[in-house]
């Protein structure tokens, strides 16, 4: 049968659902490939790099079972190319009367990259959307025309109504939009943690490739076992084991910090939601469903904290991205250009919380959001770090960090950099924060109630002079006003002491 259409088929669109799967064509061929063009960008976490191919091999192997075509090229293929564009070609040679398709990528350099190969190779060709988010590209930009600020509250109540996830009518089930007041709760062991999904995918041969092919990656996997998700029935696995131990306390808790558990109460989805493994919208109406079967065991706040992390977060931050791609990833409002300490790759720091929450990173390939946002994210925000290099850190150590999710949170949410479109403030703390949320502290050799001296805390002294060397641009902002009337009360012996504390740190950052 000869071929009529190469359709692509990108490591992050393993969704079984699109309409390209409906009924097999022998006229179509899939392409999935693994190339070093994907593995090389940046230094990935090595349990991403697997995970990723274990998906997609899963992934090809579920298509072939059900009769589609398809052409694998593993990274170690003789025929492999190593780039997308290189591999195309060559396909579409063999099959000189075949099309290309391909289905819109959520990330903008290879958008710009499959525009200039449709102009480039010679046949004709088409993208489809891949049927995964709730909203389309355009839908943040488009919705926020005219304003300064993208504000993720306004966009969330717009979804709920348009979804009617969590709504009676008009109006939100309970009286109210967000619960988050109530998704604050430090854990203090009283509630017992949820037993581990052990999913132990072997993967020997996937590593020795990897490794004979000279990749270079971080983090460890412990005994070559993944222990993420690669398939629909283990994703799901993991979706009714969230819905059954950790719904019922995830939105108290969901901001907790604990070294008893690297997950807690969190779901571990987000990789099988970003490789399109799961739909978004099965997995709100599973978590809804659980809890209207439920609502003795699970409350409402439980519940709507999940919600506004996928329906509300999630897609506003896709919208963020395509809204402002290409200059986000250039942006840079406050002017940080510090490189990023050697320690954040290697956890061999003094400060416990950061030492922690990076070990951890590189164990697992995974932080939860309060770990990401005010440990590792405050740190580099207070300390000055150049966002491209808090950039590169995030996108490599962390297992579902794919541009469009990673680059909006780091460069609006965590660093700033976008000057307040994203966030109203710069999320940034003192130890005070880290103390009140988890038990880092108790640990630590650091006072975290110093301000100045050789042993206090740095994210004290950081916190402080922060506000004070981007005091033009800050002071006018509502919501950290009481933090001027503050610094401005102090003796000004003390605001000398912490500015000179805080410039060591600076000049030392290898040595904390």
């Amino acid at each position: 049968m000869v071929i009529k259409e190469v359709r692509l088929i990108l490591g992050d669109q393993l969704y079984e659902g699109h309409s390209w799967f409906e009924k097999v064509n022998p006229e179509v061929l899939y392409l999935m490939m693994e190339v070093r063009s994907e593995t090389d960008y940046v230094s990935h976490h090595i349990q991403k790099v697997i995970a990723f191919f274990a998906a997609m091999r899963a992934f090809a192997s579920h298509l072939s079972a059900k009769g589609h075509q398809i052409l694998y090229l593993g990274l170690d293929d003789p025929r492999n190319q190593q780039s997308f564009g290189e591999n195309l070609k060559w396909v579409l040679e063999e099959n000189p009367e075949a099309a290309w398709a391909y289905q819109s990528p959520d990330e903008y350099r290879l958008d710009q990259l499959f525009l200039e190969l449709s102009s480039q190779l010679g046949v004709s060709s088409r993208s489809v959307d891949s049927e995964h988010f709730l909203c389309q590209r355009e839908a943040v930009k488009d919705f926020f025309v005219g304003k300064k600020q993208y504000l993720l509250e306004s966009f969330y109540r717009h979804l709920r109504k348009q979804t009617g996830l969590l709504m009676q009518g008009s109006k939100p089930l309970g009286g109210k939009w967000n619960f988050d007041a109530e998704n604050r709760r430090k854990y203090d062991g009283q509630v017992p943690l949820p037993p581990r999904v052990k999913l132990a995918n072997q993967v020997d041969e996937l590593l020795e490739m990897v490794r004979n092919a000279g990749v270079q990656t971080i983090g460890l996997i412990d005994n070559n076992q993944l222990e993420w998700p690669i398939d629909r029935a283990q994703s799901l696995k993991l979706l009714e084991h969230f819905c059954k131990y950790g719904l019922p306390h995830f939105g108290s808790y969901q901001d907790a910090m604990t070294e008893d558990d690297p997950f807690l109460f969190h779901s571990r989805l987000s990789f099988a939601l970003n490789v399109k493994i799961l739909h978004p919208r099965e997995v709100l109406d599973r978590v809804v469903q659980e809890w209207e079967h439920r609502p003795d065991q699970i409350g409402l706040a439980q519940v709507e904290g999940f919600v506004r992390q996928i329906l509300g977060w999630r897609e506003y931050i896709r919208g963020i991205y395509w809204a402002k791609m290409p200059a986000y990833s250039e942006s840079n409002e406050l002017g940080h250009k510090l490189p990023l300490p050697s320690w954040f790759w290697n956890a061999k720091t003094r400060m416990r919380c950061l030492s922690h929450s990076i070990e951890q990173s590189l164990e697992y390939a995974y932080a939860h959001h309060i770990q990401r946002l005010m440990v590792t994210g405050n740190f580099a925000l207070l300390a000055g770090i150049a966002p491209a290099e808090v950039d590169r850190w995030y996108l490599g150590i962390y297992i579902d960090a794919i541009e469009w999710v990673e680059l909006p949170n780091t460069r609006g949410m965590s660093q700033f950099a976008d000057g307040g479109l994203l966030a109203t403030k710069p999320y940034v703390s003192s130890a005070n924060y880290l103390r009140k949320m988890g038990h880092y502290c108790e640990k630590c050799p650091y006072d975290a109630k110093s301000r100045h001296g050789m042993l206090a805390c740095p994210f004290n002294s950081l916190y402080w002079d922060f506000h004070d060397r981007h005091r033009e641009k800050l002071s006018r902002n509502p919501r950290i006003g009481m933090v001027y009337r503050t610094w401005d009360k102090m003796d000004s012996d003390e605001r000398v002491a912490i500015c000179e504390r805080a410039f060591w740190i600076k000049e030392h950052l290898e040595e904390l």
